[in-house]
C-alpha cells in the first residue's frame, strides 16, 4: 500500500484476509464520498458501499449500504433488534470509530459497534468500502467483511 495504513487495513492484514486497497486523490469539494469513490475508480455505485453510523435505541450502530442507495433507518433498527433509529451525531461517530466522517470504515473501530451490512452486498464476489480515510477504499469478499465485523446481513438500503 502506498500510503499509511489504517486500523481497518491492519485488521485485514493481521487476519490474512484477501483484499485489495484502492487509493485515489480525494477532492475536498466532493459532496458525497461514496459517489466520488465510485466515479473515480470507475465502478458501479451498487458495488461501492458507504458506512453510516446511527443510534438504535441509543446504541451507536453501523449501517453499510451501497452508495447508490440510502440507509433505511426503520430497517436498520429492526435488523439491530431495536425499535427506533436516527443518524448519529458526527462527533459521536468519529469518537466511537476513531475515523473521520467520510472515511469511516466498517472495520477497525476504536470501540466495538454492532454492524449491519445491506443484503445486496451478497450479490457480488467483492465489494468496496472505506478503508479508514477519505480517498482509501478496500475491496474484499462480502462474507469476509461480515465475518470480521461480526455483522448482521439484512435489507437496510432504500434504492
Amino acid at each position: 500500500m502506498a500510503g499509511r495504513g489504517t486500523p481497518a487495513t491492519a485488521s485485514l492484514s493481521r487476519q490474512r484476509v484477501p483484499h485489495r486497497v484502492h487509493e485515489y486523490a480525494h477532492d475536498p469539494r466532493a459532496d458525497s464520498y461514496g459517489s466520488e469513490a465510485s466515479e473515480v475508480l470507475g465502478l458501479p455505485a451498487e458495488r461501492v458501499f458507504k458506512t453510516l453510523v446511527a443510534e438504535v435505541d441509543g446504541v451507536l450502530t453501523v449501517g453499510v449500504v451501497p452508495v447508490a442507495g440510502q440507509l433505511d433507518l426503520k430497517a436498520l433498527a429492526a435488523a439491530a433488534g431495536g425499535k427506533k433509529a436516527r443518524m448519529a451525531e458526527v462527533a459521536a461517530a468519529e469518537r466511537a470509530t476513531g475515523y473521520v466522517a467520510g472515511g469511516i470504515s466498517p472495520l477497525g473501530h476504536r470501540k466495538r459497534l454492532p454492524v449491519v451490512v445491506d443484503s445486496s452486498a451478497t450479490a457480488f464476489e467483492t465489494i468496496l468500502c472505506s478503508g479508514g480515510r477519505r480517498g482509501l477504499e478496500i475491496e474484499l469478499a462480502p462474507a469476509d467483511l461480515v465475518r470480521l465485523a461480526s455483522a448482521t446481513v439484512a435489507p437496510i438500503a432504500v434504492r
